[in-house]
């Protein structure tokens, strides 16, 4: 028996889609008889059946996968033509979940279920119930766009195994620790933080050759780099931002002091700071039940 569809299903890959133009009333007591020992394509799952201006979403089962054409021996229509939006949105990659969500989500309307988009090179495809998965991402600013906040979105456009995906800014604002913790001086870990904090500021990673009055507004790798540098430990705000994961929903940081690979605990994935597209598609994947790639670790 063909399954309930489960919320943002697509068809992976959309080859497993047909679209077709009928005769028929797209209704279900004509619809299922009609295809049921009608051949279709072996890799085809789902149909978008139109009749002039409507459409409805069907599931079918085929005899066989071994040849080439193969009967339908069973059809299950999911959406009617109520439960149908037809959206044309050439720049859409509709092999991608996330990009069929958003775009199906910006046609939301009461009652669909199915969104059917004809995107990129006039491919087609369709997002069951488009409901994102919500990650926070934890990144320093200063710079901005965040790094780490950039290569997620880099993934998410690129790995067409995850689900639809909100990428939410979790900010830990450079500029806000130095308004929050006033001082005549800043040590920054590094020149690539620049910013006018309203007080003389200096860089670790330049080596000052005095050590200074300073608040370090840094993280723990950035202590131990003082410690060498100068022999002590200034007063300190921390950015890290594995110290403000919360497990309360899926989440995405860094830490320096993770030198390669992910670190993958309950909701929470941390990437090194200098992390690779890589390290940052297996956290991807882990948090969102994709199957994980080599390299991620479990805690």
């Amino acid at each position: 028996m063909i399954p309930d569809p489960v919320p943002n299903t697509i068809t992976r890959p959309y080859r497993g889609l047909s679209v077709q133009e009928v005769e028929v009333p797209l209704t279900e007591l004509d619809l299922v008889p009609f295809l049921l020992g009608r051949e279709v394509y072996r890799r085809t799952d789902y149909l978008v059946l139109r009749n002039h201006a409507e459409a409805a979403v069907v599931a079918v089962r085929k005899a066989s996968t071994e040849p080439l054409f193969s009967p339908v021996v069973e059809a299950r229509v999911l959406a009617l033509p109520e439960q149908v939006v037809s959206i044309s949105s050439p720049e859409t990659d509709v092999g991608n979940a996330t990009a069929l969500a958003r775009t199906a989500l910006a046609h939301r309307r009461d009652g669909v279920r199915a969104y059917v988009v004809q995107g990129r090179y006039e491919h087609v495809n369709f997002i069951w119930e488009p409901t994102p998965v919500r990650i926070r991402v934890t990144e320093v600013v200063p710079p901005e766009p965040p790094k780490l906040f950039a290569m997620a979105e880099q993934v998410v456009a690129f790995d067409e195994d995850l689900p639809p995906i909100e990428l939410v800014l979790d900010a830990v604002d450079i500029r806000e620790l130095a308004a929050a913790n006033p001082a005549p001086q800043y040590l920054l870990p590094c020149r690539g933080s620049g910013v006018d904090l309203g007080g003389e500021v200096a860089f670790l990673d330049t080596r000052p050759a005095e050590r200074e009055d300073w608040l370090m507004i840094g993280c723990e790798r950035s202590l131990q780099f003082h410690r060498h540098f100068y022999g002590d430990e200034p007063p300190r705000a921390d950015i890290c931002p594995r110290r403000r994961v919360s497990g309360r929903e899926p989440t995405l940081a860094k830490c320096c002091l993770l030198e390669r690979g992910v670190e993958v605990d309950g909701s929470s994935a941390v990437v090194p700071w200098g992390s690779n597209l890589d390290e940052i598609r297996t956290a991807l994947r882990s948090l969102t039940g994709v199957a994980r790639l080599d390299g991620a670790t479990v805690s």
